[in-house]
């Protein structure tokens, strides 16, 4: 389906300006609608991401200028000197002179043997007057370090660099604290990924899971069995997406990494001190691994790499030679990833196939498994072995729990904590990772700016939040919860500025979890630090979130009246300020309380977010008048009671290359509902939708799907008042196509007798897979 230009354009954030992109913004005279700080020991708190565990600011400062030398004596020091000075390009610092002498002053990156017992990611810094010494028993500990030295340099008022004087000792709460990156449904090249990796140093995370294996695409090379990329790195997407609109031929969507490239990305995070846990998820998300080798399979049908998203029925057969194929496979991997981890996948393996094939209820049987949930702990146990048997630890996500663990493994808890509790209970390790708190392709806030996502809204709160040691475990227990990993799956994250979007600025709230002891993390205080942390974005060049930093709006119009109630606020709770007279809102504007205003119509109300008197996002401009009042989009309309769950931001088909429409449906229950519309002097209704694939794959999900019974062929929009039960108020028959730009236009009278406020409720008819009408807005109009 064709579309139109994009109804929303992100805007660029501007935020106050420094040197070297790091600095915090300068005081302002009035800093009272600021997030609170919270206290610390001495003249002014830094603005550090993570906080660290320890850190006393003294009295005085270190200047850096063009005679400051950096000094590292040994191999190790020396390495991690010239990543700070990366760093410090990156923020178009120009590089400082380096030295292995002892002379006093400067830089000092020192490796001390006295604290090798310490864990290896813990280090000192110590600032005065006369300079910096920063020290650790272990590289590794010392690179964190620098990262830290690295966010604290400050561009004072007179324009000198400068590092507060201060004391930290500082190591992380957790050893895994991770990010996993989804290569499978959309790929990412090399250098995204590192870029990705860079990102993650920054916020001294340290662990990659890497998602390299799944219905939709198989990403990394395996020399024993080539059609894994040559037939599995491809697919066809749906619908106009894969067409050539020329010629109407197939346009495959294609990529995989070369053993060369996985070494590459492998050495890269590892200079990083960024450990990767490859995935090759068995036996489910396996249709792209058997339409390479239909031997693999057990069903007889041909597949092909999906391009469907959801839960897919196709998993690995049981026989003898896809235990060694699945083993092979490993082999290789293993040799590619120096890391202790391997992760096998193990969820969503819906075992209808299983159930329904004689040649796996026959294995079943020689091998003693009593269902099929005992068949997958069979195969698990006996990976399990393999990878031991290589050096290797097996984790899997917490379905591996089912029919039995194996003895050494691994649980990546992500159906809630509760099968981390379970795991840490029977004495194995735990990674906390639930969808419901650290998935970070959920949306973040409720803006129309957001782009395509899963479920319902994950917000930057929320996960700051969110507490990896479950209170429930007791002493013994909590030593297993490793730490916790944010999992960004990426079926609707189309290109790298949305994965990034997706990331920040949430996964620095992942970072702080991670690393900040329990009793040192304060949302407010974060929230204080987060500007500063968005300017080393930009010296990043991290195309980071917007939304979170815009300005919503809430709109209840009074017609009789000719007024309009119109509620401001913001996602993180910065403060706003606004103008109404068409100027561009300044530090010295109304700011806006939690009270509504109320406006004659018609109205324009331009906005801004502000921290320390200084924007954090271009203006908003909202203008409110009657005609406005009148129309809803698909991302103000409520979903309906009966709707069901996952409401889902999807994208549009087409065009193959550019921007596509956006919109918010339910796929079990497409319905809308309009709630509290005033119909009165209202004779009728226009509806625009536009059409797009039914693309999922639902499994034992399925029979939730309703189909609201269609009266003509092409089925009907229905609008029915009084909410989704109320009666019809209106009915129009559907096209068989929609128009050429790839939408509609339908416009119904509504009964002379449909007055006053009510509930609209809005539904396309018939079963219309496999394609789904999407409601893009809706008009009320006058009699």
């Amino acid at each position: 389906m064709t579309r139109l230009t994009p109804r929303h354009v992100l805007a660029s954030l501007i935020i106050c300006g420094s040197l070297l992109g790091l600095a915090a913004c300068k005081p302002a005279e009035d800093t009272s609608t600021a997030p609170p700080a919270a206290a610390v020991e001495g003249p002014l708190s830094p603005k550090l991401i993570p906080a660290p565990a320890q850190m006393k600011v003294l009295v005085g400062r270190y200047v850096v200028g063009a005679g400051t030398v950096v000094h590292a004596q040994d191999d190790a020091a020396r390495r991690v000197a010239t990543q700070f000075a990366d760093l410090l390009a990156k923020a178009g610092r120009p590089p400082l002179p380096s030295a292995r002498d002892d002379a006093p002053g400067g830089i000092r990156f020192v490796i001390d043997a006295s604290q090798s017992l310490q864990p290896q990611e813990s280090y000192k810094l110590d600032i005065d007057n006369d300079g910096v010494v920063v020290r650790a028993g272990h590289e590794r500990g010392l690179f964190y370090g620098a990262v830290t030295l690295w966010q604290l340099l400050t561009q004072d008022p007179a324009g000198e660099t400068i590092l507060p004087a201060l004391h930290i000792e500082d190591s992380p709460r957790f050893g895994w604290r991770g990010f996993m990156l989804d290569s499978a449904r959309h790929f990412w090249t090399v250098d995204q990924v590192k870029q990705v990796i860079d990102s993650m140093a920054i916020h001294k995370l340290n662990t990659l899971h890497w998602h390299l294996t799944d219905d939709q695409g198989w990403r990394i090379q395996i020399l024993q069995y080539p059609k894994l990329t040559e037939i599995g790195g491809c697919r066809i997407p749906a619908g106009d997406g894969g067409k050539d609109p020329q010629t109407g031929k197939p346009v495959p969507y294609c990529g995989f990494y070369t053993q060369d490239d996985i070494r590459d990305v492998v050495k890269y995070a590892a200079a990083r001190h960024i450990t990767i846990v490859p995935e090759f998820d068995v036996p489910g998300h396996a249709t792209a691994a058997i339409a390479a080798y239909p031997e693999l399979g057990t069903i007889d049908t041909p597949l092909v790499p999906s391009n469907e998203w959801g839960v897919f029925p196709n998993l690995f057969n049981t026989e003898e030679s896809t235990y060694t194929f699945i083993e092979n496979v490993f082999g290789e991997i293993i040799g590619l990833f120096p890391g202790a981890y391997v992760h096998v996948g193990g969820d969503e393996a819906v075992k209808d196939q299983w159930q329904a094939s004689p040649r796996v209820q026959k294995r079943m049987r020689e091998v003693g498994a009593g269902d099929e949930m005992a068949m997958q702990s069979h195969l698990i146990k006996r990976l399990e072995k393999y990878l031991v048997g290589h050096g290797k630890r097996l984790i899997g996500w917490d379905e591996i729990l089912e029919g039995g663990l194996p003895e050494e493994a691994t649980v990546m808890s992500w159906r809630g904590i509760e099968g981390g509790i379970q795991a840490a209970r029977q004495g194995h390790d735990v990674v906390m990772s639930p969808s419901s708190e650290t998935y970070l392709d959920y949306l973040q806030t409720e803006s129309p700016n957001e782009p395509p996502g899963r479920p319902a809204t994950i917000t930057l709160q929320q996960i700051y939040a969110f507490e990896p040691v479950p209170t429930e475990l007791d002493a013994q227990q909590r030593k297993h919860i490793l730490g916790l990993q944010a999992n960004l799956w990426t079926e609707h994250t189309r290109t790298f500025a949305r994965l990034q979007h997706h990331m920040f600025p949430r996964l620095a709230a992942v970072a702080e979890t991670g690393w900040t002891p329990q009793a040192g993390k304060n949302i407010d205080d974060f929230l204080n630090r987060l500007p500063t942390q968005l300017q080393r974005y930009r010296s990043m060049k991290i195309d980071y979130a917007q939304t979170p930093f815009e300005v919503a709006i809430q709109s209840k119009d009074d017609r009789a009246a000719g007024t309009v109630e119109v509620h401001l606020s913001n996602p993180l709770g910065y403060p706003l300020r606004y103008t109404t007279d068409g100027s561009e809102p300044g530090p010295a504007s109304e700011l806006a309380s939690d009270q509504p205003l109320t406006l004659k119509l018609p109205a324009e109300i331009h906005a801004r977010t502000f921290f320390d008197r200084q924007p954090l996002g271009e203006p908003s401009q909202f203008r409110l008048d009657a005609a406005s009042m009148l129309q809803r989009t698909d991302e103000t309309l409520a979903t309906c009671p009966d709707a069901g769950r996952l409401l889902l931001r999807l994208e549009d088909d087409g065009p193959l290359v550019g921007e596509r429409a956006i919109f918010n449906t339910t796929i079990f229950y497409p319905c809308w509902q309009w709630n509290q519309a005033n119909l009165d002097g209202i004779g009728g209704v226009q509806v625009r939708a536009g059409r797009i694939p039914y693309y999922f794959q639902l499994a034992h999900d399925e029979p939730n799907r309703k189909f609201e019974p269609a009266s003509t062929p092409n089925g009907e929009l229905v609008i029915r008042g009084g909410g989704c039960k109320g009666r019809i108020l209106a009915t129009t028959p559907l096209p068989a196509q929609p128009d050429a730009d790839g939408f509609i236009t339908l416009r119904s009278p509504l009964p002379e007798d449909a007055k006053g406020t009510q509930d609209l409720c809005i539904v396309f008819t018939g079963d219309t897979r496999p394609q789904m009408w999407v409601l893009d807005s809706i008009t009320l109009q006058p009699r």
